[in-house]
């Protein structure tokens, strides 16, 4: 194997069954680690929302407690809502744990592909990131 960047059409990817020996099977695997890289850019934005959205729905700000007219530790029908308070937060930090995990997997396979040293796949991974960071940011904005 070389330790240099090739313009091959020929290449062994991830898995001993995605094994490359053709132009157009270059091309459908350029798209794929394309779409690879794209995806990963969406979960990191999907992951920052995620965050975002959670610590708003846990987390009852003093000013809103005083908008409502509330003591911040008075206990009241929302009871209820504050015992379930440690569980939503399991089940939000449980989710988000799941999709780090999923952010990891797919960007340990992007760096696998690049260490094949194929150059197109390097393009693939360098254009996906680009055109996934374009589409995918301006939607961090409308949180």
């Amino acid at each position: 194997m070389a330790m240099h960047f090739v313009f091959s059409d020929k290449v062994m990817l991830l898995f001993d069954f995605w094994s490359v020996h053709s132009p157009a099977g270059m091309a459908l695997s350029v798209l794929v680690v394309l779409l690879l890289a794209v995806l990963y850019e969406g979960i990191k934005v999907g992951k920052a929302k995620l965050l975002y959205h959670t610590l708003a729905s846990l987390h009852t700000p003093a000013s809103q407690e005083l908008i409502l007219g509330r003591e911040p530790d008075s206990v009241d029908s929302d009871s209820l809502s504050v015992s379930r308070t440690p569980l939503r937060w399991f089940l939000c930090h449980f989710g988000q744990s799941l999709v780090h995990v999923i952010q990891v997997v797919i960007g340990y396979f992007i760096m696998l592909a690049v260490m094949s040293y194929n150059a197109w796949i390097f393009l693939g991974v360098i254009l996906g990131s680009a055109v996934g960071y374009y589409l995918v940011y301006p939607l961090l904005g409308k949180v």
